[in-house]
């Protein structure tokens, strides 16, 4: 059998729950577009697996002689299942579907052979397998998009092949409610996209699932269990949690997927989390019954890992899943405003005490390592930090994200105040914060003795241009040279998740051919080993998969959703030498979109599903003489959006109908 790695979550719902503490925080019903009412618990999933785990040994399962559980370095828990090798061994459940539904298998799965499978069959018909090769180290296979009506049966298996076979940790996952498909003429990111597509559903519960709590590498088998709620894997495969960083980071390609529950019930969970007894901040890692934080990160609410710019980002990703989801309760939910209000207000003022920034205020870390509050996403710096050039990015977009929800909702006046509020630390940083250095002489942090700190700082260097608090102009461009020199070399982060930042960032300030070199970076590692062996390749990693999902759609195809108002921007940002890119099933609020890009000059949207009529927003760059809706020529109109000057036509897009806006 094989060597394991350290453990992972098992499935296995264990005898009792032990809560160490329950936020006031979000509910876990089934998916439907939404939670219900914060207290009530989650409804049974429509569909479980018995035994997922394997730690009640053979129950629930049936097995050919030649396999077994057995207890010799299991992936997760304390037990898996063998196979041997040679023809002929099975290990199967079949399971009874009560209800129409489509879903998705992972098992983490080694091999000391090839030829051996796994697969899933319903009423005695193989539906998906996959073929499994030679691998002692862990990895995760799926089995996606399998559809059952009710009384179907079931059957997952695994059979054997040249050498043995271990499995663990199954996991039932409903199929995302969307299924976007992109076709190109560059094969790459066709071949990306679908597997980043497959990778990152894999992650997501089906709510209702009984699973442990509290699981990590020093308490593999968790300390209780409960009913999860709607959510995903965001953190290590380890953990049996999700992260704040990490989700805040993986919600546009959640949104992709129209997983519109998921994000709103995470989101939720973090708001309500943050109280005055935690200085307002979120904490850190939730479980995924959307309850209780992740213990491993959470001591007592005086001690729990916080770093600055969380806060601010998942003020940010709110306002982002209300453009995707257009749900209206990111506005009326009194736990989501109230967390808008005082991450934006008491939290600024509770933690602003250690440099004079004279008439704005900058959110503060102490210095004293991630239990007591950091002021940057970099973990694996020793910097006593008290302001951060990530913490106060992500400060400055969480105003915008304020103003922009405030306007929404009716309030021009406090929109207006943070607009303002905005626009002063903003000036504040480019005239005053970040000095007057360029490239690697930009100041990127300041310690709690008030020393400013230049050089690379990783995610406090690469998150300045990233949240658009840099100016546009030669500064911010040289200092983008800067990072993909660093990033590049050996400043080079050691951890795969790092990296997945460095797309969004040259997206965001229009450098395509970098922003597609990353890209293809991060995709061309996932199954290197990840630094932290206890969590397998970089491709089980959840930020890998659901980051290119959102870069693919966002940054390459330059979506910005505005659902609510039923808007669509888009903007080509195709690399040199991809000509086209196509998306189909691309589903924003209610509706469900096609759009294609053919280099920078021309694009086609079709309106395919829904009822309702769009105004698209087709945005080129650069300024051009004339710009024609389905030929027909319209005036040219330009503006000029964070320093790049683009052309642009504003059609109304009707349900089936198709539009095609071009630029000569």
């Amino acid at each position: 059998m094989t060597r394991s790695r350290t453990t992972l979550l098992t499935a296995l719902a264990l005898l009792a729950p032990l809560l160490p503490l329950t936020l006031g925080g979000t509910p876990a019903a089934a998916r439907d577009g939404g939670a219900g009412h914060p207290d009530r618990a989650a409804a049974p999933a429509p569909l479980a697996v018995a035994n997922p785990g394997f730690e009640q040994g053979a129950t629930g399962w049936r097995f050919t002689a030649g396999t077994g559980v057995a207890a010799n370095r299991p992936h997760g828990g304390k037990q898996l299942v063998y196979l041997d090798a040679g023809a002929g061994k099975k290990v199967s459940q079949t399971l009874t579907a009560t209800g129409r539904g489509t879903y998705d298998i992972s098992a983490w799965i080694a091999t000391g052979g090839a030829r051996g499978r796994f697969t899933a069959r319903v009423n005695g018909t193989e539906r998906a397998a996959q073929d499994l090769p030679a691998g002692s180290a862990y990895r995760r296979r799926t089995l996606s998009r399998i559809t059952l009506a009710a009384g179907d049966r079931l059957e997952i298996a695994f059979e054997s092949g040249d050498g043995w076979v271990n499995a663990d940790d199954l996991m039932l996952s409903p199929a995302s409610p969307a299924d976007p498909r992109v076709t190109s003429s560059d094969p790459k990111v066709v071949e990306m996209f679908d597997w980043a597509k497959r990778k990152a559903n894999s992650w997501v519960h089906l709510a209702g699932t009984e699973g442990p709590l509290n699981v990590d590498e020093n308490n593999t088998s968790g300390s209780g269990a409960a009913a999860y709620g709607p959510s995903y894997w965001a953190g290590y495969a380890n953990r049996s949690g999700y992260y704040s960083r990490d989700m805040a980071h993986q919600l546009a390609g959640a949104g992709v997927l129209g997983l519109h529950a998921e994000n709103r019930a995470m989101l939720r969970t973090f708001a309500g989390s943050a109280t005055a007894e935690h200085k307002f901040y979120p904490v850190w890692a939730l479980n995924f019954d959307n309850r209780s934080p992740l213990s491993i990160d959470y001591r007592s609410p005086s001690l729990f890992v916080r770093e600055v710019p969380a806060t601010f980002e998942l003020v940010q990703k709110a306002e982002e899943a209300y453009r995707w989801s257009g749900d209206r309760r990111y506005l009326t939910d009194p736990v989501l405003w109230d967390f808008y209000r005082h991450a934006t207000r008491e939290f600024v003022d509770l933690h602003d005490g250690l440099k004079d920034n004279g008439t704005v205020k900058v959110a503060e870390g102490t210095g004293q390592g991630i239990f007591r509050g950091t002021a940057s996403y970099n973990e694996q710096s020793d910097e006593p930090l008290a302001e951060a050039g990530d913490g106060i990015g992500a400060q400055y977009r969480a105003y915008t994200a304020m103003a922009s929800l405030a306007r929404a909702k009716g309030d021009t006046a406090l929109a207006a105040a943070y607009d303002t509020r905005a626009r002063d630390l903003k000036a504040y940083f480019n005239t005053v914060w970040s000095g007057t250095g360029s490239g690697p002489d930009t100041i990127r942090g300041w310690t709690t003795d008030g020393r400013p700190l230049t050089g690379w700082g990783k995610e406090n260097s690469w998150f300045m241009p990233l949240k658009q608090i840099m100016e546009p102009g030669p500064r911010r461009e040289a200092y983008l040279d800067y990072i993909d020199r660093q990033a590049s070399g050996e400043g080079r982060p050691d951890n795969i998740e790092a990296l997945t930042y460095l797309p969004d960032t040259f997206f965001t300030n229009n450098r395509a051919d970098t922003a597609w070199k990353w890209m293809r970076h991060v995709y061309d590692r996932k199954d290197v080993q990840h630094v932290n062996a206890a969590q397998g390749a970089n491709g089980d990693y959840p930020e890998v998969s659901f980051s290119l999902l959102g870069q693919t759609v966002e940054g390459l195809l330059g979506v910005t959703p505005d659902a609510p108002a039923h808007r669509l921007t888009t903007q080509s940002r195709l690399p040199s030498g991809m000509d086209w890119v196509k998306i189909d099933d691309l589903r924003v609020g209610r509706s469900g979109f096609s759009l294609r890009h053919d280099g920078t000059r021309r694009s086609v949207l079709t309106n395919a599903s829904g009822t309702d009529r769009w105004t698209w927003e087709a945005r080129f760059p650069g300024t051009w003489s004339s710009i024609t809706v389905n030929g027909v020529p319209v005036p040219v109109r330009t503006k000029v959006v964070d320093g790049a000057t683009y052309t642009y036509a504003t059609p109304s897009v009707a349900p089936g109908r198709t539009v095609t806006v071009q630029v000569r």
